[in-house]
């Protein structure tokens, strides 16, 4: 069973959870985002994934908050890019007693999720808030505004902006891009938006484009995709 909610304190996060099957597998598709997650009495982060990721249905329940392109880091005092494609446990982040308390927290709450975005919104309380202009970077990029467009746009050279959203996003902006127009994509198909009308939409050339992107970034087509 998986489950998902907005969060109410911070936002554009969400809230899931999630118990596998003893022989369930998943896929995590890439979207931009990074996750605290609790499980089995621990905490991991999910770093922002380039492609898609295999889980393999560990026992028992998961909590998660997704949290949007560009907050994780400076909730966790780690750049983005060091998590790239990883799932790492907070206790190596950290120093691992202020990991353990925090789990303990968590496991400690009626709801875990609920208890991990207690967690969050305690340290966004002792962060700041992100970076505003790399906020308006990933939304831009999101609406399908072009990587060079939205540099001029915010004043930013192409260097600057990609070494900034390494450290933001956990890759550069094209990437993020690219990752971000999948979600259209995916978004438009689920609605029953036609595959050719799908692509065009999202900002591919065609849907042949549309189909080797699919691929690329999840290694799957995108019927499998859509018969999940």
């Amino acid at each position: 069973m998986y489950a998902e909610r907005a969060s109410s304190g911070l936002p554009g996060a969400v809230l899931w959870t999630h118990t596998p099957s003893a022989s369930e597998t998943g896929r995590v598709l890439p979207d931009g985002c990074m996750d605290l997650l609790w499980h089995a009495g621990r905490l991991l982060v999910a770093g922002p994934d380039t492609r898609a990721y295999g889980t393999d249905g560990a026992p028992g329940p998961w909590a998660g908050i997704r949290l949007p392109p560009g907050t994780a880091p400076a909730l966790l005092g780690v750049p983005a890019h060091e998590l790239r494609d990883r799932r790492v446990a907070l206790a190596d982040l950290w120093p691992p007693e202020r990991a353990r308390r925090l789990a303990a927290h968590v496991e400690a709450a009626t709801d875990p999720a609920r208890g991990l975005e207690r967690a969050a919104m305690a340290l966004a309380s002792e962060t700041g808030p992100p970076d505003p202009l790399l906020r308006r970077v990933a939304l831009a990029l999101a609406a399908g505004r072009p990587v060079s467009a939205t540099a001029d746009e915010l004043g930013l050279g192409a260097r600057q902006l990609h070494r900034r959203s390494l450290a933001a996003f956990g890759y550069g902006p094209k990437t993020l891009a690219r990752v971000l127009r999948l979600q259209r994509a995916l978004a438009l198909a689920r609605a029953g938006t036609p595959l050719a009308d799908t692509a065009l939409r999202a900002g591919y050339a065609d849907q042949a484009h549309l189909s080797r992107e699919v691929r690329a970034l999840t290694g799957v087509t995108m019927g499998r995709l859509l018969a999940r």
